[in-house]
């Protein structure tokens, strides 16, 4: 585990507060967490999918893409072909989806989303044997306030996604090995069995993030890296599974 985790806490700016921890074990914040991080999840398969349909294709080709529940019925990751639905298509829509494979976003991103909602569905699963109904949660302000930084032209605005995803899922990957110890022994099995596919999301994200920038990017993710410390070490009034120094404490 040390291994796995050492290139992403190099990569994260400061380390998960004890604080944070502390709440995070708390039996009472429990549901919270999890509803939170089912929603993180879905979210995430859900970013990913918007990701293949704006860079994948031109505007009026991206109809052509599967939707979203498409990847909830996949067993295991096909070939593209299988994806991409090619057998079913006649000869024009062939050329189109012949574009797609071209495009280096495609398969990783497709292998995140089902992986997502592969997540998605377990964390559905353990709250539904807790009897913790999946109820609406807000939402915090970790990414909403990572996506306020995003450039407005291409193809920086895709590079800034990118790296913004990167640190999200270093971030969950960081959390899931943090509380893992302090859980019951099912969840923390299985915050622990998560930890490689997050660890490799955010390898994916940072390599799609210098391939479409074509150039080196270290200046733009160090600056995200601190906006992404301080989002993780200032108060925040919420618990939510990406939330920022709980606000009873004053220091991080």
């Amino acid at each position: 585990m040390d291994d796995l985790l050492a290139p992403v806490r190099q990569f994260l700016h400061c380390e998960t507060p004890d604080e944070w921890v502390e709440m995070a074990r708390d039996p009472a914040q429990l549901s919270t967490l999890l509803i939170d991080h089912a929603n993180c999840e879905n979210k995430a398969a859900l970013t990913a999918h918007s990701l293949v349909r704006r860079y994948c294709l031109p505007k009026g080709k991206r109809h052509l893409l599967p939707q979203l529940e498409f990847y909830r019925e996949l067993d295991a990751i096909p070939e593209k072909a299988e994806i991409l639905g090619k057998r079913t298509m006649g000869e024009a829509s062939l050329t189109v989806f012949a574009e797609l494979e071209r495009n280096p976003l495609l398969f990783p991103m497709v292998r995140l989303i089902q992986e997502e909602l592969h997540h998605f569905e377990q964390v559905l699963e353990l709250m539904q044997s807790r009897g913790i109904a999946y109820g609406p949660v807000s939402a915090s302000r970790y990414a909403r306030s990572l996506l306020t930084h995003v450039r407005t032209y291409e193809p920086a605005a895709v590079v800034d996604k990118m790296i913004i995803g990167a640190f999200i899922e270093a971030r969950s990957c960081e959390r899931f090995a943090k509380i893992a110890p302090h859980l019951d022994e099912e969840l923390g099995r299985f915050y622990v069995s998560l930890l490689r596919s997050e660890a490799r999301h955010y390898q994916d994200y940072l390599a799609l993030a210098e391939q479409y920038a074509g150039e080196d990017i270290s200046e733009r993710v160090a600056f995200f890296g601190a906006i992404e410390a301080e989002l993780i070490c200032s108060p925040d009034p919420q618990f939510r599974f990406h939330s920022g120094l709980p606000v009873r404490s004053d220091s991080c």
